[in-house]
């Protein structure tokens, strides 16, 4: 038996394992001869992307319910290692995972910055269980000792996830504070916050922020965190029991091991089928993967990408193992849907995105992307599960 394995449950890891199935599937390969392993450090798929709402009660979907109908055998462990010469994956516990063709999707991880204090005393949402940490954390506010900062959120970055978080806390904090003051704040070092999103969605995220009544402080530097707060590096301290760290993201640390020069976000470099370049036999895709779009753009870390990445990889795997012409990745779009709480939300569409709808409007795309467009058939037809990893990209949000 050959065996096929995809490290990562993620947006691309997971879409990537089910389009393996599907064009074994569709080749008519039984399953006797070609198997679809997936690995993954825990038993659920996350729609990471859903980490900083309120209810996270939706925010994963159980791996056994897409794979099993497909028979994609799911192995909940932590790699440790790639040994592409033995063909072989470490896992953290038990013996190596032997394969005949690989998908790397180990998807990205929050940067940490040195902060003194921050790894004691900040929360994040990077992951499902960082992301419940905080929410116990906001509920127990309430039964804390009264203090300066007891109802006061510090939101460091201002980037995509920063802006969402802090819009976000903006109605919740004030919810669980009652009659109680309540004040959020997102500071960046930039000189304007979401300034990656340009001057027009920028105004509607000032008017979001200022709707809400969060405090918007671009040009700032965090010194230190401690149990009362954060201290600038100009000396202003700012009382606030809840820091929460949305800073950038890097790839998974395992992707320094994989061939070639490595970008900034410690990206390895694919060519437009997904292979990575002077590995026999081995794909990635997602957040660990950078592939040239067009002439000035590369693939960026989000699931926008990550999905079509993971369809195209894993169709292109079973082609590589059986000596079938693969597909190239195309994609002719590129969007950006930025949450902003109770006002709304903001749609840009483009690299340098344009704004097509905000408010009320953007927030009902937004809402389709988060809660439907993103997330693996549940019907448990195994039909249906196929279909979805149809190697084709999906038309841009409905606005």
């Amino acid at each position: 038996m050959k065996r096929i394995v995809v490290l990562g449950g993620g947006f691309a890891g997971l879409i990537a394992a089910v389009g393996a199935a599907r064009k074994l599937a569709e080749l008519n390969i039984p399953r006797s001869d070609v198997s679809v392993t997936l690995v993954n450090r825990d038993a659920f798929h996350s729609i990471r992307v859903r980490n900083y709402e309120t209810d996270l009660s939706d925010v994963r979907v159980p791996l056994a319910d897409v794979l099993g109908p497909i028979g994609v055998e799911p192995v909940v462990a932590e790699v440790a290692g790639i040994d592409a010469g033995r063909r072989e994956i470490a896992l953290a516990r038990g013996a190596p995972l032997a394969y005949d063709r690989l998908v790397v999707a180990l998807g990205s991880e929050l940067v940490r910055a040195p902060i003194p204090g921050l790894a004691d005393h900040g929360f994040d949402v990077d992951t499902y269980g960082a992301a419940t940490r905080l929410a116990a954390h906001l509920a127990a506010l309430p039964s804390r000792p009264a203090s300066p900062g007891r109802f006061t959120a510090l939101v460091i970055g201002g980037g995509l996830t920063g802006v969402e978080m802090a819009a976000e806390l903006g109605t919740r904090l004030r919810e669980i504070a009652g009659v109680a003051p309540s004040r959020v704040i997102v500071a960046d070092r930039s000189h304007r916050i979401g300034a990656m999103m340009g001057d027009g969605a920028c105004a509607a995220i000032d008017e979001a922020l200022g709707a809400l009544k969060v405090e918007s402080r671009p040009g700032v530097t965090v010194a230190s965190v401690d149990v009362h707060g954060a201290r600038l590096a100009t000396g202003e301290e700012i009382a606030a029991e809840t820091i929460v760290w949305c800073g950038g993201m890097r790839a998974h640390p395992l992707a320094a091991g994989l061939p070639g020069p490595h970008d900034a976000f410690g990206r390895v470099p694919v060519d437009k089928y997904l292979k990575v370049e002077g590995i026999d036999g081995v794909y990635a895709a997602g957040d660990i993967a950078a592939i040239q779009l067009d002439a000035a753009h590369s693939s960026v870390m989000s699931c926008q990408h990550a999905r079509p990445m993971g369809r195209v990889a894993g169709h292109n795997v079973v082609c590589d193992l059986v000596g079938a012409a693969p597909i190239p990745l195309e994609i002719g779009y590129y969007v950006t849907c930025l949450d902003l709480g109770a006002w709304g939300a903001v749609y840009c569409q483009g690299w340098d995105r344009q704004v097509a709808t905000q408010g009320a409007a953007a927030k009902q795309t937004k809402m389709t992307i988060n809660r439907e467009r993103i997330y693996p058939p549940r019907s448990g037809d195994a039909a249906e599960i196929l279909a979805s990893a149809a190697p084709v990209t999906q038309a841009p949000p409905v606005r």
